[in-house]
């Protein structure tokens, strides 16, 4: 089945901004997340939302999506980190172009060490293990060398020898017609790949290619603070080196599941609270839940809804450096719907003693409405 398109899984335009991308992500991971939502299919909707903002989310593979879409634009063009365009239609021109100007200024020695590759794995991460960091132990599938052959390929007792085609360079010349006449071009040696060296036993358990694909665990220690969308390197537990060289590095990339409740802005925590309109007039304490345990509020008589409370160091500790963020309150004002007859008849009273009027601060704000209607 053909992949959806990034920006319709989110439900956003393709001219959506950064935190826009983010509030659509927070929307729908709560939605379908597996522990809230135990519907059929949820699972792999949420999986599919996932993948979608973390190809949206990363400036880069957003650029890439815009121009390529799913296809990789590495296919067919050599392949590899570097890019380039070694391959398909145009290794011809590339012929010409190292004949002319002396192409073999890049030509590397086959059996010179060279780092392994990078690899990349995605962690998911509850909100709070994000905020305070955890032990992990991960499983990635990478090459590394047999341990039969010890990476040579060869049968136990041989040693690969100096390929008679190309004399261990790796490359052969060919001979080709072209319009600026016949041409001297290299290509990579068909009988050792490039390798510059022949088996003629090979290994039984890696069949010659001197590398193995194996499951690694790995311990790794996830710093408090980190933040969806970061990510974070373990040197050399990458794919093994060849011919000697370093292994590759290993970047593990974070995804934080949102949370039904608080909400992450940098450092800072936000959080809604309900109070009564009762507690809002006259005035309360209340318990606030932050991610470091419950928290003693004070609501001042006369708070009005959407007042915000600042917790001092009570948001997420800092990824680079001392000291954690704050949390920020903010409360709504719950007006009950349902009134018996007593309560109304309290109310109708209440009002009746302040003679229905609005208070100086409120009522300035209704002039300017005033004002705004008419022009002023």
């Amino acid at each position: 089945m053909a992949k959806r398109d990034y920006y319709e899984v989110l439900g956003i335009s393709k001219s959506a901004s950064a935190d826009e991308i983010k509030k659509a992500y927070r929307k729908l991971s709560k939605q379908y997340h597996p522990d809230i939502n135990k519907e059929a299919g949820a699972d792999e909707k949420f999986k599919e939302i996932s993948e979608a903002y973390e190809a949206l989310s990363d400036p880069q593979k957003r650029a890439q999506y815009d121009q390529y879409g799913h296809v990789d634009p590495n296919q067919g063009f050599g392949g590899g980190a570097g890019g380039g365009f070694s391959g398909g239609g145009f290794s011809g021109f590339e012929d010409i172009f190292d004949t002319f100007f002396g192409g073999g200024g890049r030509q590397q020695d086959p059996n010179a060490p060279r780092q392994g590759s990078d690899l990349q794995y995605t962690m998911r991460l509850k909100f709070k293990e994000a905020v305070f960091g955890k032990d992990a132990e991960i499983e990635i599938p990478r090459e590394e060398n047999c341990d039969t052959c010890h990476g040579s390929g060869a049968k136990p007792g041989t040693t690969p020898e100096k390929c008679s085609h190309c004399g261990g360079k790796g490359s052969i010349n060919v001979e080709q017609n072209t319009p600026f006449g016949r041409v001297v071009n290299k290509r990579t040696c068909q009988y050792c790949n490039g390798t510059g060296k022949e088996i003629k036993e090979k290994c039984s358990t890696c069949h010659g290619k001197g590398r193995v694909t194996k499951t690694k665990k790995i311990k790794v220690k996830v710093p408090a603070g980190v933040n969806d969308g970061q990510q974070m390197r373990v040197s050399g537990e990458g794919e093994a080196g060849i011919n000697g060289g370093p292994n590759g590095d290993l970047y593990v990339v974070f995804v934080v599941i949102p949370d039904e409740f608080f909400e992450r802005e940098a450092d800072d925590i936000y959080v809604e609270v309900p109070i009564t309109f009762v507690q809002a007039t006259l005035g309360d304490e209340i318990d606030v839940p932050t991610v470091h345990g419950k928290v003693r509020l004070k609501i001042p008589s006369g708070t009005q809804t959407g007042t915000t409370f600042r917790l001092r160091g009570k948001g997420v500790p800092h990824l680079r450096g001392n000291g954690t963020g704050d949390q920020h309150v903010i409360v709504k004002v719950i007006v009950p719907k349902k009134l018996d007859d007593k309560q109304k008849e309290i109310l109708r009273e209440f009002a009746s003693t302040t003679g229905d009027k609005v208070d100086e601060q409120t009522s300035g704000f209704f002039d300017k409405m005033k004002r705004a209607f008419k022009g002023d």
